[in-house]
């Protein structure tokens, strides 16, 4: 991790420091004014390559970083941070963007926590609807982007009440024939929000879906105030996931069941794309499949693969009623 940059040091010879926001193994955010445009303040993200780089991968890194800014810059949504700039400076790469004030969801969740109350499902739903809106413009943009890292610390709620998901850190140019990856910062996301798809090296597994249990992850982490068992674990241990509504039973059937759905292991078990998800969401919940659909999932496995013995039991069952007196 390398030394933050210190307050008063001018980047560009236009972005002045003023504090650091955050801190990570990449790099840094800052707060910065932007002293072209006096009274402005930017969020500053820094992306620090390993010291110890070749040359050539480094510049290919370069490379990569300003096809993804261009695009993240041509980005324009509510519920979006706007990019304004992006530049290399003493081998850092900075992404320039709107500093969106306010609470992140992760402190919401522990005030919350403090309090010994649960969140409002209601509130979380309108919060939803914002950050299915931000995901769906971005999975619908041509090639499409992934952000392959949400989770309530990079979500933001301004003092207006308009949710902001403004961690780019590891967005996803997805491209046409996938036979390479646009990545700012290579990263596996934060492990209780992210899927088993997205550990793999090959990045081609990972697509819309990955965002949907992500996002699934965070709302079942601001509905119960606990995080959700890891995928890992989960794949290790199936009964790991406790059902959302095992922890806060204000939470409704259909909405439990949306979350249910989202975290499945397998993308295939989850909705196709975000709009099917949000639609999920705002439904109530199938009769036959009220509760956890994962142990309903395993007990039809198990009713199927004992069906010959069922019905031979069945079969004595009529026996036993035609033959008795």
């Amino acid at each position: 991790m390398g030394r933050l940059l210190e307050p008063q040091v001018v980047l560009k010879g236009r972005y002045k420091i003023v504090d650091p926001i955050g801190q990570g193994g990449m790099g840094a955010v800052y707060r910065a004014a932007d002293l072209l445009l006096p009274g402005r303040v930017c969020a500053l993200k820094e992306i620090s390559p390993d010291p110890d780089i070749e040359p050539g991968i480094l510049a290919e890194l370069q490379e990569q970083f300003r096809r993804e800014a261009e695009v993240l810059a041509r980005l324009d949504h509510p519920n979006l941070p706007k990019v304004s700039d992006y530049f290399t400076q003493e081998q850092c790469e900075y992404l320039v963007m709107d500093f969106v004030p306010g609470y992140d969801l992760r402190e919401i969740i522990t005030q919350a926590r403090e309090r010994g109350e649960f969140l409002k499902e209601s509130q979380v739903l309108k919060w939803a609807d914002q950050l299915c809106s931000a995901l769906s413009y971005l999975h619908a943009q041509v090639p499409p982007i992934l952000h392959r890292d949400v989770k309530p610390s990079n979500i933001k709620l301004t003092p207006a009440g308009f949710i902001k998901l403004v961690d780019f850190g590891l967005v996803k140019i997805m491209t046409s024939d996938e036979a390479r990856t646009i990545t700012v910062v290579q990263g596996r996301g934060t492990a209780a929000y992210t899927p088993l798809e997205q550990y793999g090296q090959d990045e081609n597994h990972t697509d819309a879906r990955s965002d949907i249990y992500a996002l699934g992850a965070t709302l079942y982490h601001l509905l119960t105030g606990k995080s959700p068992a890891t995928a890992q674990e989960r794949f290790l241990r199936p009964t790991a996931l406790v059902a959302p509504r095992a922890l806060n039973p204000h939470i409704s059937p259909g909405v439990e069941h949306a979350l249910l759905r989202a975290l499945a292991l397998h993308p295939d078990e989850r909705p196709p794309d975000i709009n099917a998800w949000h639609r999920l969401l705002h439904e109530a919940a199938p009769p036959l499949l009220m509760g956890n659909p994962l142990i309903l999932r395993d007990w039809g496995v198990a009713l199927r693969a004992n069906l010959p013995l069922i019905a031979a039991t069945a079969l004595l069952l009529v026996s036993a009623v035609v033959l008795t007196p």
